[in-house]
């Protein structure tokens, strides 16, 4: 993926996304996300600060102390609650606009709409397909980076390899699935870890349809 593609691939996952929070229950609002301690409603609260300045994330950073996770979450919480069409409408009005927050390339837009938007979808049951070329962009830029994933550490002694696209990363025993629960598996989470196959999928850890302890994308 060129550059252009990559935010064709963000405008696309934030207009659906959009799309799929507007329809959203008062009660799948309040829903349990894959991030542990936060709601639906958190999240969709997070995804609306992709465009962040500067100015705006420096005093969240002081008040944090410089933890990542806590920046990320009091910056979050700080945001709502709002009504609940205006999640939406702050995504959806972020389309076609190229602007990302502070020290993250064009990737971590990418790869936060798609994880977050699984950590949205499937705690609710909902079916949010996640596009395997993005996906392999995102997982490889998500492999490479040692924070904040921890990924190679975590993984390490085991090689994935994607049943929808080329994507393969790692050495050892194989781990296969689609792009998508690959990309979950890199970014923390176990939701879909049922879904994988390979001699290496034993070495994982079983989901158990709780609240997943995840690692922030960005």
């Amino acid at each position: 993926m060129d550059l252009d593609d990559v935010w064709r691939s963000i405008d696309s996952e934030r207009s659906s996304l959009a799309d799929l929070l507007d329809d959203l229950t008062p009660a799948e609002w309040e829903t349990p996300s894959l991030c542990t301690g936060w709601r639906v409603r958190d999240v969709a609260a997070h995804l609306t600060q992709a465009q962040m300045t500067l100015r705006e994330a420096i005093v969240p950073a002081i008040r944090a102390g410089g933890s990542f996770d806590r920046i990320i979450r009091d910056t979050a919480l700080r945001v709502g609650p709002l009504p609940d069409d205006e999640y939406g409408r702050r995504i959806r009005a972020m389309v076609g606009s190229r602007r990302r927050a502070p020290f993250v390339s064009p990737i971590e837009p990418l790869t936060d709409v798609l994880v977050h938007g699984q950590d949205i979808a499937l705690p609710l049951g909902r079916e949010r397909p996640i596009p395997p070329v993005p996906a392999a962009v995102s997982a490889r830029r998500a492999w490479a980076m040692s924070f904040p994933f921890g990924v190679r550490k975590r993984l390490a002694g085991l090689q994935l390899r994607a049943t929808d696209s080329d994507l393969v990363l790692g050495e050892g025993a194989p781990v296969e699935g689609t792009t998508g629960d690959l990309l979950l598996l890199i970014t923390g989470r176990t939701a879909t870890v049922h879904r994988l196959s390979g001699e290496g999928r034993q070495r994982l850890p079983a989901a158990d349809g709780r609240r997943e302890e995840s690692r922030r994308t960005t």
